[in-house]
């Protein structure tokens, strides 16, 4: 397929910039493959198509704030920093994109923080426009990471051009992010509440976790028409043995797998083997997923409203089939759903 292919009318203010008030009152627009319906529901409506015995596999990364603002030496210029991830810890090296590029060179010094309670040195150009930081810091290894999670701020998307919140602190991440790895959050997961997920636990759904630390590249732009040639930025995934075992169990069982998200769809499709089983997966996956492709491990998925053009669009397109999802998105578009981070859900079965 061809990216002008996921090209589509999308008007700017269906991209909306705040959530509901709250996490499980977004509306549902539920897609079965077989019957080829589409219908509209609220989200809590989810209860009505699971029951005992069921699994949602979920994405337990936690977004940390990626997003550093410093002033350059001798010149003061304002710097923005986005940490994509760290190197080496010893060290203090990460991987980092500046803003504007084109002012920081090798050995630059930045300094962040009123007291400049941090500094960082610029030690290597890996791309046009990303860095190798060095920070320099004495401390004991948690106070560092402290500085940091002090100075930076939530990476909210900058297509939502507004200044980061306090609500963005508790909402820009799920309910039940644990592990710390992540600059973009899984926002299927944001429509899920505590009580919400209590009300599924009663009627007999069982929960399975997987970790991918969510990067950048999930909003990075694809600049090839021949999706065969674009390359996914790796992405760090953990998926342990007991966890593996749940969603395998579920599956000798004939029990219903949804994937909520499509991070955690991409982790399942990593960690199977030839036998449509998960195994236990430590590592990193790049994997892109684009029409067509056959899915193993997944009957159901939770996802949100996808910009045009973007890979994650892609992925849901090869799951729901292609002519299929861009008429629901035709839809959606005609019902005013709301897109992207804070926007509604759909439900594919």
């Amino acid at each position: 397929m061809k990216l002008s292919q996921f090209k589509f009318y999308l008007p700017k203010e269906l991209i909306v910039s705040t959530p509901p008030k709250n996490r499980d009152e977004s509306r549902l627009m539920v897609l079965d493959r077989k019957k080829q319906t589409i219908e509209h529901k609220n989200f809590t409506d989810i209860l009505d198509y699971f029951s005992d015995g069921d699994v949602f596999v979920i994405n337990n990364t936690k977004v940390f704030p990626a997003r550093l603002y410093g002033e350059k030496e001798k010149t003061g210029a304002r710097i923005e920093v986005f940490l994509l991830r760290e190197l080496n810890r010893e060290s203090l090296l990460w991987d980092v994109l500046v803003d504007p590029a084109r002012k920081i060179r090798i050995g630059n010094k930045l300094y962040f923080g009123e007291n400049e309670e941090l500094v960082a040195e610029v030690i290597d150009n890996t791309t046009s426009r990303g860095r190798t930081l060095r920070f320099l810091f004495d401390g004991p290894y948690d106070e560092f990471k402290g500085i940091l999670q002090k100075l930076g701020e939530t990476p909210l998307p900058k297509i939502h051009e507004r200044d980061v919140t306090p609500m963005d602190e508790e909402r820009y991440q799920t309910i039940y992010a644990k592990h710390e790895g992540a600059v973009a959050a899984p926002t299927a997961g944001f429509h899920f509440s505590r009580e919400l997920m209590k009300r599924l636990e009663l009627i007999g759904v069982n929960f399975a976790e997987v970790t991918l630390h969510a990067g950048l590249g999930n909003f990075r732009d694809i600049e090839v028409e021949d999706l065969t040639k674009h390359k996914m930025d790796s992405e760090e995934m953990i998926l342990e043995e007991d966890q593996a075992n749940i969603i395998n169990s579920a599956k000798d069982e004939r029990k219903r797998i949804c994937a909520v998200g499509t991070t955690t769809m991409k982790a399942l499709e990593t960690a199977v083997s030839i036998t449509g089983k998960v195994k236990p997966f430590k590592g990193w996956t790049n994997k892109f997923i684009f029409p067509p492709y056959d899915f193993t491990v997944a009957d159901a998925m939770v996802t949100n409203f996808h910009l045009p053009m973007s890979s994650v669009l892609m992925m849901v397109a090869a799951y729901a089939d292609y002519d299929f999802l861009m008429k629901a998105y035709k839809i959606a578009v005609e019902e005013k759903y709301r897109f992207f981070t804070y926007g509604d859900a759909m439900l594919i079965l």
